[in-house]
């Protein structure tokens, strides 16, 4: 069967061809579809549609099929259930993140999608709305007898159709134009709180926002809703990660809620790690929401002041709301469209994964300035560090999405003092970054490593001090 998955993606533009087809008569078949009515009509289809998908796409049937917008690749293969993807786990060979032994199944949907339409650059960015679980089983073919042949698309939110938000300190620093610095904080194994607040002052008038994790890679800690809002409490500004890993839609909006009420202004939208990975890999993942679909219901919430159900809001909450891109993983020349279909769907900033290999990014950015996304979105880089290349060579290798060139591993290694060589590196990398037309700040990060990385702040961005 997965043989054959991969058969259809190479032969993507003759099975579209066939749909087109399909799509174009099995309206003729309407009026008979009305007369042995619905059911039966759904009675008679379904399985013989199911055979046929099962066949030549691994069809989980989930009654919302958008193969001609995946380039013929079933979104329901991926293993986080990703229906805007890819994640920024793609490993190097181009394969899953959760299950290596396999292609990456929006890696195959880029490479099916170019053999459609060798144009596709030139095509807006659908956006795929999250799965409905009421159609799970339905005959999608039945629709098409019925004239709807194509899949259901998520119109972008328009203009904001509530009051003016109050915008917070970290949107207010990007608005300005200067060179922002956010860092990356992880919550404390603990339930006091002066931990987290010790953590943080090591970056008091350094950086315009701190970042919250989610339980990166997949381990437990405080949760970043309740870290975010300490910080708040305590007059800092941090950016609340959302993970669409551990909750489903009502949790996540219950959370954004909370949070907002709870003073947090900022939240960056995630589709999760793999759980496997992590220390408690026995958990169920729940991946209900991918990051572009959380954004779309982050801004409904914010903008249309709805409830992704479409109920009203009393008082909408008001978040500047972000994403992340990774250019750094397969596939390289083709992350700008995802970066795009996440501004689309309602991304104000951008944090990326950690940036080792300049010359990649600024490939990434040439397209990036080509099609404007930089004026939309305040694209912000990840950079940092950590004590010696073992410990960069074993995040490069474990950590999904981290690509850390050999040259900087071999030149760290062979420093007398690694730590202070990873440092003037990660130095170096930040004013290089500084530079790019379209780079609007960078992103501190270094997993508990927060004394090295306030030292790189104060040399790199001596600005803020002054601020």
């Amino acid at each position: 069967m997965y043989a054959v998955r991969l058969w259809s993606v190479r032969h993507a533009r003759a099975l579209h061809r066939a749909y087109e087809f399909f799509s174009r008569f099995a309206p003729y078949f309407a009026p008979l579809a009305r007369a042995v009515g619905e059911r039966r009509a759904a009675a008679l289809l379904r399985p013989v549609e199911k055979a046929a998908k099962q066949l030549l796409f691994d069809c989980r049937m989930c009654g919302q099929c958008v193969l001609s917008a995946t380039g013929m690749a079933c979104p329901m293969n991926c293993a986080k259930e990703m229906r805007n993807g890819p994640c920024g786990g793609v490993r190097p060979d181009g394969n899953c993140e959760v299950k290596p032994e396999m292609r990456c199944t929006w890696v195959e949907a880029t490479a099916g999608t170019k053999l459609i339409a060798p144009d596709h650059r030139a095509h807006p960015t659908p956006l795929l709305p999250a799965i409905d679980v009421r159609k799970h089983g339905s005959s999608t073919w039945l629709q098409v007898v019925h004239g709807r042949p194509d899949p259901a698309f998520q119109p972008p939110v328009e203009s904001r159709q509530v009051a003016a938000p109050d915008i917070g300190s970290f949107e207010k620093a990007c608005r300005s134009g200067s060179f922002v610095v956010t860092v990356e904080v992880a919550p404390p194994d603990s339930a006091d709180p002066a931990a987290l607040v010790a953590q943080a002052a090591k970056f008091r008038g350094l950086v315009d926002a701190i970042n919250i994790t989610d339980g990166a890679g997949g381990n437990c800690h405080m949760s970043s809703v309740a870290a975010s809002a300490i910080l708040a409490a305590h007059d800092y500004t941090p950016v609340y990660q959302i993970a669409c890993r551990d909750r489903n839609r009502i949790a996540i909006q219950g959370d954004i809620l909370g949070a907002a009420a709870l003073g947090v202004k900022n939240i960056l939208c995630l589709t999760g790690d793999d759980v496997s990975q992590g220390d408690h890999p026995q958990a169920k993942p729940v991946f209900d929401l991918d990051a572009v679909s959380l954004l779309h219901v982050a801004r409904g919430m914010c903008d249309r002041g709805t409830y992704a159900s479409g109920r009203k809001l009393e008082t909408p909450p008001d978040l500047f709301i972000g994403a992340t891109a990774n250019p750094f993983v397969p596939p390289f020349a083709d992350r700008v469209a995802n970066l795009e279909k996440k501004i689309v769907a309602g991304a104000r900033f951008i944090q990326t994964q950690f940036c080792f290999d300049l010359q990649l990014f600024e490939d990434f950015m040439k397209e990036v300035r080509r099609r404007e996304l930089h004026r939309r979105a305040h694209i912000i880089v990840g950079v940092g560090t950590l004590g010696n290349a073992k410990a960069l060579r074993w995040m490069g290798a474990h950590v999904p999405g981290v690509h850390v060139p050999e040259v900087l591993l071999a030149r760290i290694g062979r420093a007398a003092n690694q730590t202070d060589e990873g440092k003037r590196a990660c130095i170096e990398t930040i004013r290089a970054l500084a530079t790019i037309e379209g780079v609007a700040g960078v992103h501190v990060m270094g997993h508990r490593n927060e004394h090295i990385l306030a030292e790189i702040i104060a040399e790199a961005c001596p600005r803020t001090l002054a601020e």
